[in-house]
């Protein structure tokens, strides 16, 4: 009988594939996927550190846990506890020391080594019998050799939408970010690893592919071998863009997008791909952080706000149906008014269709926790209220001036309500439209009816001269229409 996995994730896109490839690494011991803990034989928790108090998050999850372990092992079961990503990276013998209930600690690095963890918990867990404390085996080391080397070559279907790592650490060294210590320095898969993988979701179902990394856009992947001229004068590396260029190739790949990129990486193949690859969406989640030079130069981010300025109106020249989203932090130590005025300027000037804004706080072990001038609480709430009232008036903007328009929509699943699809914008938008359940994993044309605060409806266009309402809307003539979308 197949054993029970259930895989907690926090925080961002990133850990949501290592969760998907951490599965695939304990398929094999017969390890099948449960939709919760109770039951479950193994459980990880997949963990992010870059959300205030995510540490602390993780211990009250653990406690939890604890009760369901032993619980289990009154029963005569037993469950194995195991904490990944970046808290386990930067907290792993701290994890052992207030949780001992916990099996296995592993970094973001090290998920290809999991089954070898878990064979050595059950050793542990042999010689110590059931007396509720865990196995403690810790692997934090950034191993010389690639994970993603290691890993199964066959992946689990992900569904209409897939996620892709193509990079992963960081070498910019933000003074509040903890990323570059617990992710490590920055690495690109091969162009024929990404490929690869790349075909085998589109075979599995997949549409749309997100390319992911700390710094998507740092991407310098090692060339395919083949085509290249016996002079070497191929370029021996390729960039994010001319990686696009090469996966809008795969059949059946309709969509791409990438996140998260860094102003600093986007150079000129990569802002001439969104003018000329139909297949990249015109949506870019491209973060800032603040509008102040003095406090940009603070925070280590090696551009200005004029740079980013300029990179945004290039990038609108090249195609003009762009938007984009970006993060802010407020109160970074130092921070005066006018420094946050010349965020909300910025806001202003550049009119962004998604944000997401945060507080500082203070990340051990990073510079900016030890600078002097910390802003006191009231005063970062202040302004944050501020600025999310600007960024969502724009993204409220943003939303009603869809309204009318005809949009391409690649539906992924079914709504919840009865004949109902759900798909996706270009802008990312989920937008809801009554249709025949054999769209699912079709575009189709959409005109955009009413708005929400974070979605869309629509009915289907049958085409640019007529819009049919939903509630009449002929389903045969609708499957012929996304058969040919």
């Amino acid at each position: 009988m197949a054993k029970k996995l259930f895989i907690k994730t926090y925080g961002c896109q990133m850990n949501v594939y290592d969760s998907a490839r951490m599965a695939d690494v304990l398929a094999p011991l017969g390890y099948a996927p449960a939709d919760s803990a109770d039951g479950a034989d193994m459980v990880i928790l997949n963990t992010c550190h870059i959300r205030e108090k995510a540490s602390e998050k993780v211990f009250t999850e653990l406690g939890r846990l604890k009760a369901t372990k032993r619980a289990r092992q009154a029963d005569g079961a037993n469950m194995i506890i195991a904490v990944a990503g970046c808290v386990a990276q930067a907290e792993g013998a701290e994890i052992l020391r207030r949780a001992p209930h916990v099996d296995v600690v592993l970094g973001p690095q090290t998920y290809h080594r999991l089954p070898e963890m878990v064979a050595r918990a059950f050793r542990a867990g042999s010689r110590r019998g059931n007396g509720g404390r865990g196995a403690g085996v810790l692997d934090t080391e950034f191993p010389a050799e690639s994970k993603f080397d290691h890993l199964p070559e066959t992946a689990s279907p992900q569904g209409i939408t897939a996620f892709l790592t193509v990079q992963e650490g960081c070498d910019k060294f933000c003074t509040f970010c903890v990323v570059p210590y617990t992710r490590g320095a920055e690495a690109s898969r091969s162009v024929e690893d990404v490929t690869a993988e790349a075909r085998r979701l589109v075979g599995a179902g997949a549409r749309e592919i997100t390319l992911l990394g700390q710094n998507v856009n740092a991407y310098h992947g090692s060339a395919p071998r083949i085509g290249i001229s016996a002079s070497g004068s191929a370029p021996a590396e390729w960039g994010l863009g001319r990686l696009i260029r090469h996966l809008a190739d795969i059949v059946g790949l309709q969509r791409i997008r990438y996140t998260t990129s860094h102003p600093r990486d986007m150079d000129d193949e990569l802002i001439e791909a969104h003018g000329e690859v139909p297949a990249l969406m015109p949506y870019i989640h491209l973060p800032v952080q603040s509008g102040s030079n003095r406090v940009l130069a603070a925070m280590n981010r090696q551009h200005t706000a004029d740079d980013y300025r300029r990179i945004v109106d290039r990038l609108r020249r090249v195609r003009g149906d762009l938007a984009l989203s970006s993060d802010f932090i407020v109160g970074h130590p130092g921070e005066s008014d006018p420094d946050f005025d010349a965020t909300m300027r910025l806001v202003e000037d550049i009119g962004f269709a998604q944000a997401y804004s945060f507080k500082y706080s203070p990340r051990p072990g990073t510079p900016a926790a030890a600078m002097s001038g910390q802003i006191s609480e009231s005063i970062k709430s202040e302004r944050l209220d501020r600025l999310q009232t600007l960024l969502r008036a724009q993204q409220d903007r943003f939303n009603r001036a869809c309204l009318g328009r005809i949009l391409p929509v690649l539906f992924v699943r079914a709504g919840r309500h009865h004949g109902q699809l759900v798909g996706r914008s270009p802008y990312l938008q989920p937008v809801q439209v009554t249709a025949a359940q054999a769209l699912v994993g079709t575009v189709a044309e959409v005109e955009i009816r009413s708005t929400q605060s974070n979605s869309l409806t629509g009915c289907l266009a049958i085409d640019r001269r007529q819009t049919v309402m939903c509630c009449g809307l002929d389903a045969d003539a609708v499957e012929l229409r996304g058969a040919r979308a």
